[in-house]
């Protein structure tokens, strides 16, 4: 006796239910877990955050937002420049 479904269409929709609940399973954990956190700031980091505030420098001179004093003296404040 044939449930509706077919014969090949029952465990395909199995396959489907289970894949479902794991997907959800990984969403709630990762949800209440705070998610996958890629960017820690601790001492390791810092010269990375330097780094960062240095590139967000560049592209301020060049758009022309800060005069070439006004730049020289961040850079100099940072510690990167000479």
């Amino acid at each position: 006796m044939m449930n509706g479904i077919g014969m090949g269409g029952g465990w395909l929709f199995g396959v489907l239910i289970a894949a479902g609940v794991v997907l959800l399973i990984i969403l709630l954990v990762r949800s209440l877990g705070g998610g996958v956190k890629r960017d820690r700031r601790d001492e390791q980091n810092m010269p990375r955050q330097s780094s960062s505030a240095r590139q967000l420098l560049d592209e301020r001179y060049a758009r022309g937002d800060l005069t070439t004093e006004e730049y020289q003296e961040r850079i100099r404040v940072l510690g990167d420049g000479t």
